[in-house]
């Protein structure tokens, strides 16, 4: 069996590794991996966000099997990609993958469906997000109040602030950071 893991970090690389370690498995690519990776298998230069060329990668390799490691392919879609080239692979389609991808989306989705939630406020800018934290839905001025990115972050979209004017600040990193103030 030919085996395509689609990712770069040490969650590709004990995939890898547990993949190599199988009599099954044949063939062995990581696309795009790093260093230890290459130990473990042969590692392609297409990168995780490039769906069109990663379909092309699987077809060309003759992949059996696409596992993704990573959320940023599963948001743009793969899953939905190689099933539409009667492709296999695992992962959640991009609709599923929401859940992960979008917290205002899974906030709202276990509001809607019952399933127990921190209080929570969806805000569309930093100015809304600071007025939402003034208002005192969140506690006083000395609650500890989570705030969170909207979408994906590299784990660095969440800051547990330890008082309202921690969680402003934040707010105003965050969105500097993606640049709308």
């Amino acid at each position: 069996m030919n085996v395509l893991v689609i990712g770069s970090g040490g969650r590709e690389h004990a995939i890898c590794d547990a993949f190599g370690r199988s009599e099954r498995v044949k063939n062995l690519f990581c696309a795009s991996g790093n260093a230890g990776i290459a130990r473990l298998a042969e590692c392609v230069d297409v990168k995780p966000d490039d769906i069109n060329g990663l379909v092309a990668l699987a077809t060309e390799k003759q992949i059996d099997l696409t596992f993704v490691g990573g959320e940023t392919p599963l948001a743009l879609g793969i899953v939905d990609a190689f099933e539409r080239e009667g492709m296999r692979i695992i992962g959640p389609n991009q609709a599923a993958a929401r859940l992960e991808a979008s917290k205002a989306f899974a906030k709202d989705f276990m509001a809607r469906h019952g399933v127990p939630t921190a209080r929570y406020a969806n805000c569309e800018n930093a100015l809304e997000a600071v007025e939402s934290l003034e208002s005192g839905a969140f506690g006083d001025a000395d609650s500890p109040v989570v705030v969170k990115a909207d979408g994906l972050a590299a784990g660095k979209g969440v800051v547990i602030a330890p008082n309202r004017s921690a969680a402003i600040e934040a707010v105003r990193e965050m969105t500097s950071l993606v640049g709308s103030e």
